[in-house]
């Protein structure tokens, strides 16, 4: 093949408040994934993308070996203890998948295989365990699996006595579980055929027939997400339900798993809130009194917002993210300028305590802990130079122990120099970064930049570890995450100014931002990129059409970049629940906001930086036809000569490869891009 494939052109026109729409690559859509010539087109692409990048073949071949050589082999989790059992989840070397183990809480019972998910992903293209959940007695335990990479989950059932599957299987099904106390009822969701949105709440009762179960909830409103959990006191079972501003609740007895489910607070506009039980009390996080959130106990007969106790008080400058209840104490992850905290309070008289800081530039989370009869708290600690590090900390004592830290071979912490800047944007807003690089290859001016965004659903852009980040920094590259607006790392009003019609400030954020990198010192103009996926590739996608000089090249992974027609369709998977992040463009206001922005519909006849744009064949979540349509697209009106790759994993979906070795072909791949273009040995002129 010496020409790039060239998609033929068909005429369509969408039409839609007296705008017309050309779409002449509207044919590369196929839902049933069937058609061969659409097939057959992403076939010559990824042909094209082999072949355009096998002068980096070499380089691909050591970055994986690099990359993989940095995986312990043989390794596993810390062990933790829940209703008289230890849990642990292990890798041996050369596996792709891990084993859960299991044992009594005693000095001489031995470690038992609980699941080995490598038998269950044998022979297949993909494999991701959903959920595993085990009953009260220890006698069943039900795991959700995906085998298509499409987030649609089957549900089996094990008999751990007699070490056999029953014959329950029931597909169709978002990944949450969860039993009641009896052991026999079972709980989980069916999705829509169609657009996947979870919608039903089902009850299964072991031994019978799945066609004999009972439909306990329907949610009809399609911007809701329907999921299930328990309480910290194992009292109660909830249905939980959660569109952009709005959530509701509603509680199942787990004791008397046959009567029906109760609303615990009916939902209103724009009111957030998140649920646990204990001690026949509700703790409620809402943002009733402020965006920010608050902690809030009323008693479990009376949820009433008049009779609400206030634990914390909602605050302007700092954001309550989450909350963990043990007998004593309540835990909470606290974020205050986009750093975030763990504090402790007494549930007796309220005094606070904040754990200590492991380092400024880092993330640390409330870990798993199953127990709350313990005074012993579990949490997790990363940075960009610090490996994922567990400790536990001791609610009374105040004693820390690091329990494990991920151990990288060959990697010393200290060759590394990580930063958390602010930089001031165009309308004179702060914008948080986080930078990290090599020490001794920094040169001012000098080296290749990697920016990174994200930047939707209120989502944070964590500051953490990654050992495939170190074949980037190895090689000079300063990495940059750019904390834009439409993020959660500020609180809800951050990422109320980065949606709907406040859109175009992550784009601007994410321009600005890389601008002033560049004018300190932090990367050589002629030599940066940027990197997003999902929505973060609409982020990079969008700043391609509006500032196409600035970066060199762009890695743009599952992108999120035809906006309009697909937030026009409800029919496809996610549409309507993202009314709230988009808007929804059958409302001309909205169509008009999102008309500026939409990649695709804003590609024109100029430069455009070298592009490698990835998709997945069963992407549920953006769909394969978008990334596709836009390099199309591109081919036709690009005026350079820069390098157009498009790859499509062909038996994957948003999250690419499963397993912990076959992911890193595709970040070796993607890698050997970026650094073939900086140091200018790819493409050959």
């Amino acid at each position: 093949m010496t020409n790039s494939p060239q998609a033929r052109r068909i005429p369509y026109i969408h039409q839609n408040h007296g705008e017309e729409r050309y779409d002449e690559f509207a044919w590369l859509r196929d839902d049933e994934r069937s058609d061969q010539d659409v097939i057959d087109y992403l076939i010559a692409e990824n042909r094209w993308c082999e072949q355009q990048l096998a002068p980096l073949s070499a380089l691909q071949e050591t970055l994986y070996a690099e990359m993989t050589a940095r995986i312990p082999g043989n390794d596993h989790s810390v062990p933790f203890l829940k209703a008289g059992y230890w849990y642990q989840q292990r890798y041996q070397q050369g596996d792709d998948y891990p084993r859960w183990v299991w044992r009594k809480d005693n000095s001489q019972a031995q470690w038992r295989t609980l699941l080995d998910c490598n038998i269950r992903a044998r022979d297949a293209e993909y494999y991701e365990l959903g959920a595993l959940e085990i009953t009260a007695d220890h006698r069943y335990m039900a795991v959700t699996e995906d085998y298509l990479s499409r987030r649609e989950y089957t549900l089996r059932i094990k008999d751990l006595r007699e070490q056999k599957w029953l014959p329950t299987v029931i597909e169709g099904l978002s990944p949450s579980i969860v039993w009641a106390n009896d052991g026999q009822t079972l709980f989980y969701i069916k999705q829509d055929p169609q657009t996947l949105l979870p919608w039903q709440v089902w009850r299964h009762q072991l031994g019978n027939d799945p066609s004999q179960d009972t439909l306990i909830y329907e949610e009809h409103d399609d911007s809701f997400y329907v999921s299930l959990t328990s309480s910290s006191s194992e009292q109660r079972l909830f249905i939980l339900l959660d569109s952009s501003t709005v959530s509701e609740a509603w509680a199942i007895d787990a004791n008397n798993p046959h009567l029906p489910p109760c609303c615990v607070l009916e939902r209103r506009a724009n009111h957030e809130y998140s649920i646990d039980h204990f001690e026949e009390h509700y703790f409620i996080r809402s943002n009733r009194d402020g965006i920010n959130f608050g902690l809030y106990r009323c008693t479990q007969d009376d949820t009433s917002e008049q009779n609400w106790h206030e634990v914390i008080p909602a605050k302007k400058d700092r954001i309550l993210e989450d909350f963990q209840l043990f007998n004593d104490w309540l835990v909470t992850e606290e974020r205050e300028q986009g750093i975030i905290q763990l504090c402790q309070y007494s549930l007796h008289n309220g005094q606070r305590y904040t754990l200590p800081k492991q380092a400024e530039n880092g993330v640390v989370w409330i870990g798993h802990n199953p127990e709350v009869n313990t005074t012993r708290l579990r949490f997790g600690y990363s940075s960009l130079t610090t490996p994922t590090t567990t400790y536990e900390w001791d609610l009374n004592t105040h004693q820390l122990q690091r329990l494990k830290q991920v151990q990288i071979p060959l990697y010393d912490e200290h060759a590394y120099q990580s930063d958390w800047r602010w930089l001031t944007m165009r309308d004179g807003v702060k914008v948080p970064v986080s930078l990290v690089w090599r020490r001794d290859c920094l040169e001012p001016g000098k080296n290749p930049l990697l920016v990174y965004g994200y930047g939707a659903y209120g989502a944070v852009l964590e500051a953490d570890f990654s050992f495939t980040r170190q074949s980037l920094l190895d090689r000079g590259f300063i990495y940059a995450m750019v904390h834009v607006r439409g993020g959660g790392e500020l609180g809800r009003a951050w990422y109320d100014v980065g949606r709907l019609q406040y859109k175009m400030n992550s784009f601007n954020d994410f321009i600005d931002a890389t601008q002033q990198l560049l004018q300190q010192g932090m990367g050589d103009s002629k030599r940066c990129y940027a990197m997003g996926g999902s929505a973060g590739g609409l982020l990079v996608a969008g700043v391609s059409n509006l500032a196409p000089t600035l970066f060199h090249g762009i890695l743009a992974q599952v992108p999120f970049v035809d906006v309009v027609s697909t937030m026009l369709d409800e029919s496809i998977p996610l549409t309507t629940g993202e009314y709230e992040e988009w808007g929804n463009p059958n409302i001309k206001e909205d169509y008009e906001v999102i008309r500026t922005y939409s990649p695709y519909d804003n590609v024109c006849e100029q430069a455009y930086p070298h592009l490698f744009v990835t998709t997945g064949l069963h992407d549920s979540q953006v769909q394969y036809w978008e990334p596709a349509k836009w390099v199309a697209k591109l081919r036709k009106m690009k005026t350079d000569a820069h390098q157009l790759l498009l790859y499509t994993d062909l038996d994957a979906g948003h999250g690419g490869k499963s397993g912990r070795y076959q992911a890193y072909v595709d970040i070796a791949r993607e890698c050997s891009f970026l650094i073939g273009l900086a140091t200018g040995e790819w493409p050959k002129s």
